[in-house]
């Protein structure tokens, strides 16, 4: 198979994934490993590529957006915008062998999120409230991942959020979209500028993504929600493993 072409299905299936359940890192990351791109600029190539998508889900969300609680809005972003500024860097600062050790630890952060990051969330809620000083510290943290890696990242924040009060996990939905995208952007602007991107590979990966996310609407408007869970979660523990081995066995 052509490289451009599994890097095109990848941006596809994971322009689907995202807007069906998340996790499209899963196949940008591992598809543009495959096709010989050194894991960090993998890494830097799959953000840039699936920017778009967020961009727009953060413009979609825009009505949605208010404090939560006692937490400005301006806070959290402040909070995310300079960790992502510090995940970022780090990562380009991490060698290439180190990043193929670290990735599958990461991916399995990612997975088990995805997993059981709502379920945590709820259980957290139970039984924790947390200051508004505090949360904004945990969000600086997630800022830092979020720019490194960024998996799950969404799902994280709202487990945090979460023990603030009683609110709702829907009501959410729009100030975690602009976070991730907030992380995401200095990301971009960083990696960009550090000329870190393959950009033939991304461009391509970036239209498929565009086309997939598109195509992935219509289908979560028919697929039955519970098979789209499982199939996600399979794939996402499926390349943990294979990057496991990859790292640890090879």
């Amino acid at each position: 198979m052509s490289p451009l072409l599994l890097i095109a299905g990848a941006g596809v299936m994971a322009g689907m994934m995202n807007a069906l359940a998340g996790g499209g890192s899963f196949v940008t990351l591992p598809a543009l490993i495959a096709v010989g791109v050194p894991s960090v600029t993998a890494n830097t190539t799959s953000t840039v590529a699936l920017f778009p998508g967020q961009l727009t889900s953060a413009w979609t969300y825009r009505d949605g957006l208010g404090p939560l609680g006692e937490v400005s809005l301006r806070s959290l972003l402040l909070a995310t915008f300079f960790g992502g500024v510090i995940g970022a860097l780090l990562l380009l600062r991490t060698p290439i062998r180190a990043f193929d050790v670290i990735l599958p630890w990461l991916l399995a952060i990612a997975t088990l999120t995805l997993v059981f990051g709502r379920q945590f969330g709820e259980v957290l809620r139970r039984r924790w409230r947390i200051s508004a000083p505090l949360v904004v510290v945990v969000q600086f943290g997630l800022g830092i991942y979020g720019g490194y890696f960024g998996g799950g990242v969404g799902l994280m924040m709202m487990a945090v959020w979460g023990l603030l009060g009683d609110r709702t996990l829907k009501s959410f939905n729009a100030p975690r979209t602009l976070m991730v995208c907030a992380a995401n952007t200095v990301a971009v602007f960083i990696f960009i500028a550090a000329n870190a991107v393959r950009w033939r590979e991304g461009l391509v990966m970036l239209l498929g993504a565009i086309l997939g996310g598109y195509g992935g609407a219509n289908i979560g408007r028919r697929a039955p929600a519970g098979v789209i869970r499982v199939g996600t979660l399979l794939l996402s523990v499926g390349i943990t493993l294979v990057f496991f081995v990859r790292a640890y066995l090879r």
